[in-house]
Formats: C-alpha cells, sequence, structure tokens
C-alpha cells in the first residue's frame, strides 16, 4: 500500500494560525504532535497545552514565551532563537501540560512546537543553546549532524522525544534504514515519529529539494517515497525508516518529534537487516569534512 496521506506537502497541514498542525487526531495515532507557527513582527500566539507537553523551539527569530509555571503563577523565558536553522542552535522553552502559553516576537519568526500527550506535568524551563549537545553520526557520504536538544538521555520529558539533524548536500541520513514500531524490552522502543523538513536555498537562490524514504514493516505498513521541501512533513507510525536523502547543493534540515506508549522514555531503533552492514564500515572513515555545519555556543 502506498501510504500517500502520510507525506503532507507544504501548506496541506495547514490549520487556522498554523502553517503546521499534526496533532493524534490527524494523524491517526496516540501521542506525537508537532505545530508550526509564523509571527509578524510584534504578534502574538497563544495555545494551550490540554493533555500535552510542549517545547517551543524557534526555527527562524526569537521570541518571548510566557506560562502558567508551578503552582500556576506565570514563568516567562526570553528566547533568542536563530536566523535559520542552518546557521545555529537554538536555546527552547518546555512547557508542561494543562498551561496557557503566548508567544511574542517583537522581530517577528518561525516557531516550531513538539509536542505529546503525557500524564504528568514536569516544570517549565527553559534551556540554554550552550547546553545542546551536538553530535557527528556517521561517515562520509553518510554523515549527518544531530542536535540533541531533547534526546531520551540529555533533557527530561514525560514523554516527548526530539532532535534536529542537518544533512550535508549529497549525502543520505536515516540510513541505514531502522524502525521503532514494537515494545521488545532493552532492544527496540515503539514511537510515533513526525518529521518536519527545510531545505537550504543554493547560493543563487533556488529552492531546493530532498527525497524520504519509508518501506514496510509488516503487511500493508506505511510505504513512502517522498520529494520533500521546505515546510513538508512525513508521519512515521511504523516501518523502516531512511533514507533522508538531500540534493547536492541543498543541505536538507528535518526536526523528529516522538512519543509512544513505553514503560520508559527511550529511543532504542532496530537496523533493516538487508541494511544494517553499512554501520561496520562507519570504523576507520572520517566524517564529511562539511561538518558540522555550526557548533554549540
Amino acid at each position: 500500500m502506498t501510504s500517500d496521506h502520510r507525506h503532507l506537502p507544504a501548506g496541506a497541514g495547514a490549520d487556522g494560525a498554523y502553517d503546521l498542525d499534526i496533532g493524534p487526531e490527524r494523524a491517526g495515532w496516540t501521542y506525537s504532535s508537532l505545530r508550526v507557527v509564523t509571527l509578524r513582527p510584534g504578534a502574538a500566539h497563544t495555545f494551550d497545552a490540554g493533555d500535552s507537553e510542549w517545547i517551543v523551539l524557534p526555527l527562524a527569530g526569537g521570541c518571548t514565551v510566557t506560562t502558567t509555571g508551578d503552582g500556576g503563577g506565570e514563568m516567562t523565558f526570553e528566547l533568542n532563537g536563530r536566523d535559520s536553522v542552518f546557521t545555529a542552535v537554538t536555546d527552547f522553552a518546555y512547557v508542561p501540560r494543562d498551561a496557557r502559553t503566548t508567544l511574542t516576537s517583537p522581530g517577528g519568526g518561525r516557531f516550531a512546537l513538539a509536542g505529546a500527550r503525557c500524564e504528568r506535568a514536569l516544570p517549565a524551563r527553559h534551556v540554554p543553546a550552550s547546553a545542546v549537545p551536538v553530535e557527528l553520526r556517521g561517515t562520509g557520504s553518510c554523515s549527518r549532524q544531530v542536535n540533541n536538544f531533547a534526546a531520551a538521555d540529555v533533557f527530561a520529558c514525560e514523554r516527548l522525544i526530539a532532535v534536529e539533524v542537518l544533512t550535508p548536500g549529497g549525502n543520505w541520513s536515516s540510513y541505514p534504514p531502522h524502525k521503532h514500531d514494537e515494545h521488545h524490552a532493552g532492544e527496540e522502543s515503539e514511537l510515533e515519529e513526525i518529521y518536519y523538513f527545510e531545505i537550504a536555498a543554493a547560493p543563487g537562490g533556488e529552492a531546493g529539494l530532498g527525497y524520504q524514504r519509508v518501506s514496510p514493516s509488516r503487511e500493508k505498513g506505511t510505504d513512502v517515497l517522498a520529494e520533500v521541501r521546505t515546510g513538508d512533513a512525513v508521519l512515521i507510525p511504523d516501518g523502516w525508516h531512511g533514507p533522508s536523502m538531500a540534493a547536492p547543493g541543498h543541505a536538507m534540515y528535518y526536526l523528529n518529534v516522538m512519543a509512544g506508549p513505553g514503560p520508559g522514555r527511550e529511543w532504542l531503533i532496530r537496523d533493516h537487516p538487508a541494511h544494517a552492514w553499512i554501520r561496520s564500515t562507519w570504523p576507520g572513515q572520517d566524517p564529511d569534512p562539511r561538518l558540522p555545519l555550526y557548533e554549540a555556543p
């Protein structure tokens, strides 16, 4: 089965104030959410967390985040943000479930709200860009950069796991293909995942593109081969996902948002058995010299 509805071209997932609004109901699953909102200079946006925890992540620009804190009082965080996802690591804010939150952006910008349904309300927090670990994965043409801002072993959430991946033009990431659609203790997590893409323009300003593959891991599973551009999203409830292919001359960015029902918050993956051998070729090879595109300050 070709799961065309799992690829949302830019604008196809828009709703109200949001350029992209993916919630459990729309995705047909239980936990993971992603919203993207663009604010004009001086504009504000208010949202209710409801039954989900959220991370406010600047994609371009900065903002002030005012949210309900412990005991019902307000807390305010200033997010410096960044010029774009291709220029710098960003600071971010965590918003607990049941909170009301307002984003205000004097200079305008674009902001991702990564969310997950959860049971507990953890404290609202701000994390500076300097605290975000930047990791290089793979070697050669499989090299990519991962900004582990809300990785399972880095930042405390109830269920939400989120990272940023940057792939230089011509490289493959999310490779070898892997999956996390079943719970096997100590081996594989069950996680619903959203990929949100931005593609760097060429020096002359030409818009770029990339490709995303998801192949079935079960009968009638998710089957996607999508040409992706800035603002696109791919929903992955199951299946072997990867590679994510960056066209030559155009670096690829994607935001991964994950959550699931497992008893512990962990990211455990199983490589596709036909392609897992590629990892054995990495020792002794150097990462792509273009990486990292940037480091945390």
